[in-house]
C-alpha cells in the first residue's frame, strides 16, 4: 500500500480493515511512513504499569496511535505537531457498564455531554432499547458512530429481553438472536447483565432455556457474560453465580459482599453510591491487586451529569475514597478494557489503540483541560468541539408507544364484588423486596375499591404500550404518588420492560397522563386539576430525546417546578434520598430482577391482572 493510499474508515471495528490499519501503523511506528500528528505531553500515565512517563510524544495516524515514547524518539515525521507539555495525559475513560438510555439522550447527544468529562468509550448495557425494539437494537447503537460520532459504543445485547417470562413486547432474545448480534459486528462485546437469577439456577423456570441459550451463544464466540448479583450475598449463591459463568457484578453494596465476590473470581464494578464504603473496606482488607475492579455509572440522567459529572465524577470520588490516582485511572481504562477483551482498541495510550487522550491540568483532582478522541481534539474545558452528527431517527425508533385508543378513568378503576362495602387489597411499596406482599382493607364506593389517602395508600398502574390495546394492570401502593386531589404522574421509563407506569390520586388524572405520554411518544407527564401542567418528551424509544442535554434539562427543571406545587405521599421507612417529594425513582420500582419478588407487570394471558411473584411464578388477585 502506498503512503497516499486511503486507509479504511475504521469507525467500526472490522477484522479485514484491521489488517490494513495495523500494517500501516507498523510503518509509521518505524518512521517509514508519515504520521498525521504528534502530540507532546508533559507526562503520560502508563496504565499497564501504573507509572508516569515524563515528557512524552504520541504519534497518531488516522484514528489510531502508532508510537509512544520519550520526546524526540519518534523516528518519523508528522504533518503537524501539537504541544501540550503543560498537561498530563491519561487514557480516554471507559464505562464498563452503562445504560446510555438513562441519560435520556440519543447516543450522539450523549457523546456531546460526556466526552468533555473524559468518557470516550462505553460498554452499553442494552436491555432498555432492546425491550422496546429488539430487532433494531444493534442498528440503533451503531448509527451514531457510522455517522461520525467520536464516541465508541460497544453494545452488549440484553439478556433481560424480556426481563422475565411474565413480561412481553418489543423484543425477545435467545440463542439465535445473540449469535446473530455477535457475528454481525466485532463491536458487540458480549451479553448484557444476566439479571433473572431464578431462571439461571432453576431448570423449571420458563426462562431457563432462553437465558442459557444466550449464554451459550456468547461463550461460542468468546464474548463476555456480564452478571447482576443483587441480593446474592451468601457463599453458596456467590459460588453458584460464578460457576454459571457470570463474570461480573455491579450490584455489590457492602465491602464484605465485594470481597467475597472478588475472592470467587467475579469482576467487581463499583457504582458511586456504594463507592466510599466499598473502596474503604477493600483497602482495610488489604486488597493489593485492583485489576479485577472497575467503576460503573450504570444509570445517570443528563441533568445529574450536568451537575456532578460523568466518569470523571466516579474517578474523583474514588480518589477521595482513598485510592491513588494511578489506580483510580486504571479502574476506568485498562481494567474495564481487559475485562471486556477490548485492549487492542481502547483502555490505554499505546500503539494500535484509538487515539483517545484525557489531558489534565491536575491528575489528583481530575481537572480536565481537553479530551481527544480518534486522534482529534473533541473538547475544550466542558465544551464539546467534536463532530455532532444530525441524525433523523426513523419511525422504528420514534414511533414506539403503540396505544390505539383514548384511555379513560374506567380503565383504572378496580371493581368491587357486588354487595361489598369493603374488600381486602394487596399492597406494594416502591422497592418492596419482602417475600410477601402487604394486605389491608379498603373501602368500596360506587362499585369500585377506593384509595385511602389518610393511610398513604394510592393507586399505581402499568399500561402496556406495545400491543395497541393499552392493557392496564392496576393495584394499590403505599407511600408514593400524589396526595393532592385529581393529580397523577407517569413515564415511559419503567425498568426494564418500559411500559408506561402511572400513579395518581384519581383515575381520570391517570388516564390523562397516559394519553399525553402516548401523544408525545414517550416521556413524562404531570396532570393536576384536569390539566397537563408539565411534560417531558422522550420521543426516541420512549426513553431518549434527540436534543441537547441542556434542552432536556430545561424541560426537566420545568417539571420539577410544577412538581413542587404538589403534595406527595411519604412512606417513612424509605431513605430521604429516595422519598418524599417528586417520585422520580419510581422509574426503577417496576424492576423484576433479583431481589424483587412480588411485582406489577403489564397484563398477560398467564397473569391477567399483572400481579406476580417473579421468583416463583405465583400470581394473586389485587383485591378479594
Amino acid at each position: 500500500m502506498s503512503e497516499t493510499s486511503r486507509l479504511p474508515d475504521d469507525l467500526l471495528i472490522n477484522a479485514a480493515d484491521e489488517i490494513r490499519i495495523r500494517q500501516d501503523l507498523v510503518l509509521v511506528a518505524l518512521g517509514k511512513r508519515e504520521a498525521d500528528r504528534v502530540v507532546r505531553v508533559g507526562r503520560l500515565l502508563d496504565v499497564h504499569t501504573g507509572t508516569w512517563m515524563e515528557d512524552c510524544e504520541v504519534a497518531i495516524r488516522g484514528r489510531r496511535i502508532a508510537y509512544v515514547g520519550p520526546a524526540g524518539t519518534f523516528a518519523g515525521t508528522a504533518r503537524e505537531t501539537t504541544d501540550r507539555t503543560h498537561l498530563s495525559a491519561v487514557p480516554g475513560f471507559g464505562e464498563i457498564h452503562k445504560h446510555i438510555e438513562s441519560s435520556h439522550l440519543t447516543p450522539e447527544h450523549e457523546a456531546a455531554l460526556v466526552m468533555p468529562r473524559g468518557n470516550t468509550w462505553t460498554c452499553e448495557a442494552s436491555h432498555e432499547f432492546s425491550n422496546v425494539n429488539g430487532p433494531k437494537n444493534l442498528e440503533f447503537w451503531l448509527t451514531a458512530r457510522l455517522a461520525g460520532s467520536p464516541m465508541k459504543i460497544f453494545p452488549l445485547p440484553g439478556s433481560a429481553v424480556p426481563p422475565t417470562a411474565y413480561e412481553w413486547g418489543g423484543g425477545h432474545f435467545g440463542y439465535a438472536e445473540q449469535a446473530g448480534f455477535l457475528a454481525q459486528s466485532a463491536m458487540v462485546a458480549g451479553l448484557d447483565e444476566v439479571m433473572d437469577w431464578p431462571a439461571v439456577w432453576n431448570p423449571q423456570n420458563p426462562s431457563y432455556e432462553r437465558l442459557w441459550g444466550m449464554i451459550q451463544a456468547t461463550f461460542e464466540q468468546r464474548g463476555v457474560v456480564e452478571g447482576h448479583g443483587a441480593g446474592l450475598r451468601d457463599l453458596p449463591e456467590i459460588n453458584a453465580f460464578a460457576a454459571a459463568g457470570l463474570s461480573s457484578d455491579h450490584e455489590a453494596w457492602t465491602p464484605q459482599e465485594a470481597w467475597d465476590k472478588l475472592r470467587r473470581g467475579i469482576f467487581i464494578e463499583i457504582r458511586p453510591h456504594s463507592m466510599p464504603d466499598i473502596i474503604g473496606g477493600l483497602l482495610e482488607r488489604g486488597l493489593r491487586d485492583w485489576s479485577q475492579v472497575a467503576f460503573a455509572t450504570d444509570d445517570r440522567s443528563a441533568s445529574d451529569t450536568l451537575k456532578m459529572g460523568a466518569t470523571d465524577h466516579n474517578v474523583r470520588l474514588a480518589i477521595e475514597s482513598g485510592l491513588t490516582p494511578e489506580i483510580a485511572y486504571q479502574c476506568v481504562s485498562i481494567n474495564p478494557a481487559r475485562h471486556m477483551r477490548l485492549t487492542p482498541f481502547v483502555g490505554s495510550i499505546a500503539p494500535g489503540r484509538f487515539a483517545d487522550l484525557v489531558l489534565l491540568d491536575d491528575a489528583a483532582t481530575v481537572s480536565i483541560a481537553e479530551v481527544w478522541a480518534d486522534g482529534d481534539q473533541v473538547s475544550q474545558a466542558k465544551n464539546f468541539t467534536g463532530h455532532l452528527p444530525a441524525i433523523d431517527w426513523p419511525d422504528w425508533a420514534t414511533k414506539t408507544v403503540n396505544i390505539e385508543r383514548q384511555m379513560t378513568a374506567d380503565d383504572f378503576a378496580i371493581p368491587a364484588e357486588a354487595g361489598r362495602d369493603a374488600m381486602q387489597a394487596a399492597l406494594l411499596r416502591p422497592f418492596h423486596w419482602d417475600d410477601n406482599f402487604i394486605t389491608t382493607e379498603l373501602p368500596v364506593a360506587n362499585g369500585a375499591v377506593q384509595r385511602d389517602t389518610a393511610r398513604n395508600i394510592t393507586k399505581f398502574s402499568v399500561v402496556d404500550r406495545f400491543s395497541g390495546e393499552g392493557k392496564v394492570a392496576k393495584m394499590f401502593w403505599l407511600g408514593c404518588g400524589p396526595k393532592t386531589p385529581d393529580t397523577a404522574v407517569g413515564c415511559t421509563v419503567a425498568h426494564d420492560k418500559h411500559n408506561i407506569w402511572v400513579v395518581g390520586s384519581s383515575d381520570a388524572a391517570m388516564a390523562e397522563v397516559v394519553n399525553r405520554i402516548r401523544d408525545n411518544q414517550g416521556g413524562w407527564a404531570l396532570v393536576t386539576d384536569g390539566k397537563v401542567v408539565a411534560d417531558v418528551r422522550y420521543e426516541v424509544g420512549g426513553l431518549m430525546t434527540n436534543r441537547t442535554a441542556e434542552a432536556l434539562d430545561a424541560e426537566m427543571q420545568a417539571l420539577y417546578v410544577e412538581a413542587e406545587k404538589i403534595e406527595w405521599l411519604y412512606e417513612p421507612t424509605f431513605s430521604p434520598r429516595w422519598f418524599p417529594g417528586f417520585p422520580e425513582r419510581l422509574q426503577f420500582a417496576t424492576l423484576t430482577c433479583a431481589p424483587w419478588r412480588w411485582v406489577l407487570v403489564a397484563p398477560t394471558d398467564a397473569v391477567p391482572q399483572g400481579f406476580v411473584n417473579v421468583q416463583t411464578g405465583e400470581s394473586h388477585k389485587v383485591v378479594w
